[in-house]
């Protein structure tokens, strides 16, 4: 177990050439801002559900509530916060809307996410 003591830089040098080089890489602060709300919306873990479930498939939101045993009017509610983080996308076909995730991105980092948090508890 690492001490608390051992996390904790002792040093007061400062490494002017590292801080300069990371400081002109640095985002700009509205772009942290909306990456920040990003990660707050699939902070959500019904949300997290949703973005799996339409991982694996296509899916509309009559299939999604009985998917997640939850009323049409939650997941409406949900799959609007994920559409206004333009998380997912829908289309129409006839009576029905589909949605699915809304680009390869939104894939990517929810299954990189997933392989994390399952690594990490395989190797507890």
């Amino acid at each position: 177990m690492i001490k608390k003591e051992e996390l904790i830089c002792d040093c007061d040098v400062i490494h002017a050439d590292v801080v300069e080089t990371v400081k002109t890489k640095m985002p700009e602060e509205n772009e942290l801002y909306d990456l920040s709300d990003f990660f707050k919306v699939l902070g959500d873990s019904t949300r997290s559900k949703i973005i799996w479930a339409l991982d694996e498939h296509e899916m509309c939101v009559c299939d999604l509530a009985a998917l997640l045993n939850m009323t049409k009017s939650a997941i409406s509610h949900q799959l609007r916060a994920l559409r206004e983080a333009n998380l997912v996308i829908n289309r129409r076909e006839g009576k029905n809307v589909f949605y699915s995730l809304a680009d390869e991105h939104v894939k990517q980092i929810f299954e990189k996410g997933l392989e994390h948090i399952r690594e990490k508890i395989t190797e507890e």
